[in-house]
């Protein structure tokens, strides 16, 4: 760990500055970093911080230790949380929060996966721009093995990413996938050898790290409008976008880089 960076509230989330990626780390691995009440509601307390920081460029989602990234909810709280009606609402409310949060914030958010990805834990994890992971991943949505409603924005985000074939399979069935699969239908982007998983993800966050903030940003932005319904896409959004890029001093500095042959040095202005 590098700079700590931000107070989450519970022990149980961990979040430090490591250059310009803000990791934000799921510590519950003696229960496999099944999410408990107080672990969502840091996402989004966490999120809100870094989204004026300046420092902050990217946020890298894990799961402590070598077992899983998030093996789904805390089931010890379901009897609490999710028993009577009024508890259900407001599970999922909290639940919807903390993946909104992640969905929606600006800058890019990658999931670094090991071990078990399951059911909330895939949740986050395609609520992320980019996931990675290691070869030991293994994946499953086991909603209905458990008779749980599942929420329309959690099955929007898999069908957008997998397509509704895949969607149906993984949700019909409750199987488990492994990463080699989970890379074939397109649930996750990379995945290598666990030792090289460290390596891997530094590619990203140096990568990301030093690119132009307001074009990645654009094309985060661009990206949200292009998986809306035609009716709804703002073009005038996407055209300020753009045309903020062009106008910025980073556009002169990429170019002058460029010219000069040497790395330009962003600075998101």
């Amino acid at each position: 760990m590098s700079e700590p960076i931000y107070a989450s509230g519970t022990e149980r989330v961990l979040s430090w500055l490591d250059g310009s990626a803000l990791h934000v780390q799921f510590n519950n691995p003696a229960r496999h970093n099944a999410l408990s009440v107080d672990m969502w509601e840091a996402v989004p307390r966490l999120l809100n911080l870094a989204r004026g920081d300046d420092r902050v460029r990217l946020v890298v989602f894990s799961g402590a230790g070598e077992k899983a990234f998030v093996s789904g909810a805390d089931i010890s709280q379901f009897e609490d949380m999710r028993a009577a009606r009024e508890a259900v609402a407001r599970y999922e409310a909290m639940a919807e929060e903390a993946l909104m949060a992640i969905y929606d914030f600006p800058k890019p958010t990658l999931a670094s996966i090991r071990g078990y990805c399951i059911g909330g834990g895939v949740n986050v994890a395609i609520s992320c721009d980019i996931r990675i992971a290691a070869d030991d991943a293994v994946f499953s949505i086991p909603a209905a093995r458990l008779g749980l409603g599942y929420r329309y924005s959690a099955m929007k985000n898999l069908v957008d990413l997998v397509g509704p074939g895949v969607a149906k399979d993984l949700f019909f069935t409750a199987r488990r996938i492994d990463a080699a699969e989970a890379k074939a239908v397109g649930l996750i982007s990379r995945t290598v050898p666990v030792e090289a998983l460290p390596a891997l993800l530094a590619e990203y966050t140096g990568s990301i790290g030093m690119n132009a903030p307001l074009t990645i940003a654009a094309g985060k932005a661009i990206t949200r409008e292009i998986l809306k319904p035609s009716t709804d896409i703002d073009l005038e959004l996407c055209t300020a976008l753009i045309q903020g890029c062009f106008r910025s001093a980073d556009y002169t500095e990429g170019r002058t880089a460029f010219m000069e042959k040497r790395s330009p040095v962003f600075s998101g202005v």
